[in-house]
């Protein structure tokens, strides 16, 4: 995929994070890695940043956990902004420095309306709507 590793295991710990807290539960680390199918200490730095970030919450002590207060507010573009940055929808496809409008690569006016459609798109999806899809359908999040 166009996403880094971690941001496909953050986008998935997220959505796993949000239909658990559909159900008033918090999720824990090995919970979530199982669910998953992510390392357990590669989740728990996944985790960690989104709480840092401010994607999820947690809380400590017997009945801890990860949760998701606000997931019709939170959309797929915060947890790629959170994890991975806004390079995907302005970083040159060739790895370019010095690539723009004015002074383009040969891929740039190609990739240009693929990034703004994924721009758009992202920006579009709230995790609670992603969730609910996921939890209808019954996907694996493996």
């Amino acid at each position: 995929m166009i996403l880094s590793k971690s941001c496909e295991y953050a986008i998935r710990a997220t959505v796993y994070v949000a239909l658990k807290s559909d159900r008033n539960e918090k999720a824990g680390i090995i919970e979530v890695a199982g669910a998953i199918g992510s390392p357990r200490h590669f989740t728990g730095k996944i985790l960690q940043a989104l709480v840092r970030k401010k994607i999820l919450s947690s809380a400590k002590g017997p009945t801890g956990g990860f949760y998701l207060e606000n997931g019709d507010q939170l959309f797929l573009i915060d947890i790629v902004r959170a994890i991975d940055g806004d390079g995907l929808f302005s970083s040159c496809v060739l790895g370019l420095a010095r690539c723009s409008g004015t002074e383009p690569c040969p891929m740039h006016e190609q990739v240009k309306p693929i990034r703004e459609m994924l721009l758009t798109e992202f920006s579009k999806k709230p995790v609670a709507r992603l969730a609910a899809e996921f939890g209808a359908h019954e996907y694996y999040l493996k």
